[in-house]
Parts: structure tokens; C-alpha cells; sequence
């Protein structure tokens, strides 16, 4: 039959579902930054099934053991920016049959996170260029969450530490972040 795909959807409802499951997961990652950046642990746990794994630099492990050891690294900062560009996804087809089926998607995307330190030493100031490669899934129609990280660093530059004008509003790495405080909802 034409126009339809080998799932029974016509073709633009597919192509609206992807489009829709891109947008998702282009969130979640954004999410996960969000998460690093501003020390919300909860955000980040949000972004994975809790049977996920993350391979991040020296580390390998579940996603709590994830959370822990990253929360641990990311306190010796004062502050940290993690920015997400190049995110290419490509949704795969349904896995599994029956009353649970599974979506899955690989995702990847290109980043560069920056860390300071008031005061530190340049190695703790620094740039780092990185990489995310995801294996995604909806479960049972489920939001779109990390199955699986692999974290991989392409570079890393070391830089002079340099205070932020005190005059300048900063960013805060917990909920009194303008963020969470100045919502006109509140």
C-alpha cells in the first residue's frame, strides 16, 4: 500500500513521531547539562532508566555509581558550563512484541564543558572537548532515557584562573540559581 511503512503508520505520522522523539531526547540531553551544571543530581538520575550504565572518562559503572562519582569530581569546582552542538539522533524501529514494547534511538553529540576554580590551579581550570554517544529507549511508551553512555574526551586545555566583576550577577550551583528562584509562577 502507498504512503504507509511497515509499521501501519502513513509516512508524516512517522516522520512526526521522529521528529517528536528527536526533540525529546535533544531535551534530555540538555537536561543532563542543566543537571551537571547547576549540582541537581535528581535532574540527572531523571535522564536514565535505572538500569543504565555510563563509561565517563576513567570511570564504568551503573548510573547511581555514575552519580556519586560525578557529584564528587564536580564539587572541586566553583562552577562548570557544559554546552551540546553536532546532536545527531537516529530512532530506531520497535524492539520487542507484545504488551511492552521497546523504542530505541543512538544519539550522539558533540560538547565542550568548562571548569573553574576560584583561585585554583590550571588544572582545574579547564576546557575540555567531549562527545556523548547514547543508546536510548522508550519503555512501554515511556519518556526517551539514556539505556547507555559512553562519554569520550577529544581534548582538553588548561587556562589561567580569572575572576568574575563582582558586579555581575553569577550563576549558583543549587536552587537559589535565578533558574530555580525568579520564575513568574512563583
Amino acid at each position: 500500500m502507498a504512503g504507509v511503512d511497515p509499521t501501519g503508520m502513513p509516512e508524516a505520522r512517522t516522520k512526526l513521531f521522529e521528529l517528536m522523539a528527536k526533540q525529546d531526547i535533544t531535551d534530555l540531553l540538555h537536561r543532563y547539562c542543566r543537571g551537571v551544571d547547576r549540582l541537581d543530581m535528581e535532574l540527572v538520575r531523571s535522564c536514565y532508566h535505572p538500569d543504565a550504565t555510563d563509561s565517563h572518562g576513567t570511570f564504568h559503572g551503573s548510573v547511581e555509581e555514575y552519580l556519586e562519582w560525578s557529584e564528587r569530581l564536580l564539587r572541586r569546582y566553583t562552577a562548570t558550563l557544559h554546552t551540546l552542538s553536532n546532536i545527531l539522533i537516529e530512532i530506531g524501529p520497535i524492539a520487542g512484541t507484545g504488551e511492552a514494547p521497546v523504542r530505541w534511538a543512538r544519539s550522539e553529540a558533540y560538547g565542550v564543558a568548562y571548569h573553574r576554580t576560584g583561585g585554583g590551579e590550571p588544572e582545574l581550570n579547564l576546557t575540555v572537548g567531549f562527545r556523548f554517544i547514547d543508546d536510548l529507549s522508550s519503555r512501554d511508551g515511556g519518556p526517551w532515557l539514556i539505556q547507555r553512555r559512553v562519554a569520550t574526551t577529544e581534548w582538553v586545555h588548561e587556562q589561567q584562573y580569572r575572576p568574575v566583576d563582582p558586579r555581575f550577577r553569577q550563576g549558583r550551583r543549587d536552587r537559589s540559581d535565578p533558574l530555580y528562584s525568579d520564575r513568574p509562577d512563583q
